[in-house]
């Protein structure tokens, strides 16, 4: 039997686990550093930190860990599979050159535009002169993405001038040499695709999810790191997703194999589908958080194997549910994005009958969990359509008088869309 290790902390990470779980090859997943709210059978916590790589490695060497899976982008930036691969250690993921699509949203305009695939115009900056300069040069609204990782958090949609040009005063003014990439607006509809890439070109496409950034109902307020997402998407035609995958993902693939880059890992990419068609907003090198919550359990086959069979260069057998509607609302403690005020008790299993329930940042407490942080768990329900989906995981949050808060209208783009 299998021994698996999954790094980070969240409810990603907590499904990411219980994937492996399923299958009959595995007896234990180990996650470090987890959370208390990871209570599964066969699921045990390493109390390591995701970016502490040499821990990392040496207790997989230790526990015997037969595979390793990346949860969150900050390790792999770092080059935690590097350190892993060096010891001979079996990891799925990007080594640190590959993850810089992610890390570094320059590295990733320029491999894109080099390439010819479709994508926002767009400039980058490190000064306020250069800045100003590059503005005259955009329409409004116009884009402003932070460099490096902000946690879902770096990008602002800038709707006129002055606000632009107080947003450029208050970040130079921070950091005078500051990294920021500047955008033209796209609009359309957006969806997330999520590839898992072995090598020898082997990819598994998963069934494709849109997720809701802005923290309030009907899109308004601050970008958080995700209020909840919905899979797959019963209003995006077939043809449209193929030509997404032909014309972003795979010349992508090619252009980093060409540059001796070779990606291995999962691609996430952003599209937004325009009147053109589509085009990438940006790329991420691990599952989104929290589409991977609604995509992972769609999986009828055997995730360890699907893993080693990639890792191996063979292509697996998989095979998606395609009946239903998987759903997730994140529940997030009061304050969320720009102050979180941590204590709320946080529902256990029992307390939202029908519904699976991943952990975030929770702790044990007086015999409950309580929310330590930002977003505490995502609660999925799946039914045979949206809205039955929406009706069941709200009938249950709504009934359960909590503290904290969450969005009341996930999966909304679906009927909007269809209408």
């Amino acid at each position: 039997m299998a021994k698996v290790l999954v790094v980070g902390s969240g409810a990603r990470e907590h499904a990411l686990a219980k994937a492996f779980l399923k299958s009959p090859q595995v007896d234990q997943v180990l996650v470090a550093p987890g959370n208390d709210g990871m209570q599964d059978a066969g699921l045990s916590r390493l109390p390591i930190k995701a970016n502490d790589l040499q821990g990392l490695a040496q207790a997989a060497e230790e526990q015997g860990v037969d595979l390793t899976f990346v949860g969150n982008e900050d390790p792999l930036i770092l080059g935690i599979v590097d350190e892993f691969e060096a010891r001979g250690l079996k990891i799925f993921g990007p080594r640190a050159q590959q993850a810089q699509l992610e890390g570094s949203k320059t590295f990733a305009k320029e491999v894109l535009t080099a390439n010819q695939i479709p994508t926002a115009r767009a400039i980058t900056v490190t000064s306020l002169v250069a800045a100003e300069r590059a503005l005259e040069k955009f329409d409004l609204p116009v884009v402003f993405k932070l460099d490096g990782l902000a946690l879902g958090k770096g990008v602002t949609i800038i709707q006129d001038l002055d606000s632009a040009q107080r947003y450029l005063a208050d970040l130079y003014q921070r950091d005078p040499e500051a990294k920021l990439v500047m955008e033209e607006f796209l609009s359309g509809v957006e969806f997330s695709i999520f590839s898992l890439v072995g090598k020898d070109g082997r990819v598994v496409h998963a069934p494709m999810a849109q997720d809701h950034k802005r923290r309030f109902d009907h899109d308004r307020g601050p970008n958080t790191g995700g209020m909840g997402a919905y899979s797959p998407l019963s209003w995006l035609p077939e043809k449209d997703a193929q030509q997404a995958i032909s014309q972003l993902v795979e010349p992508l693939l090619a252009a980093m194999a060409d540059r001796g880059l070779p990606f291995t890992g999962v691609l996430y990419t952003g599209v937004m589908l325009t009147d053109a068609g589509p085009k990438v907003i940006e790329f991420n090198v691990r599952f989104g958080d929290p589409e991977a919550q609604v995509v992972l359990p769609q999986l009828n086959s055997d995730f360890y194997q699907v893993i080693v069979d990639l890792l191996a260069g063979e292509q697996p057998q998989v095979d998606w549910q395609k009946g239903q509607v998987y759903l997730g609302v994140v529940l997030a403690s009061p304050g969320y994005p720009e102050a979180p005020q941590p204590g709320a008790v946080v529902p256990s299993p029992a307390d939202l009958p029908g519904l699976a329930v991943d952990y975030a940042s929770v702790k044990a407490e007086d015999g409950h969990l309580v929310a330590s942080g930002g977003r505490v768990a995502t609660v999925i329900a799946h039914e045979a359509d949206t809205l039955l989906a929406q009706e069941k995981v709200y009938q249950v949050l709504d009934q359960a008088n909590l503290d904290l808060v969450y969005r009341h209208d996930i999966g909304h783009w679906a009927q909007d869309l269809a209408e």
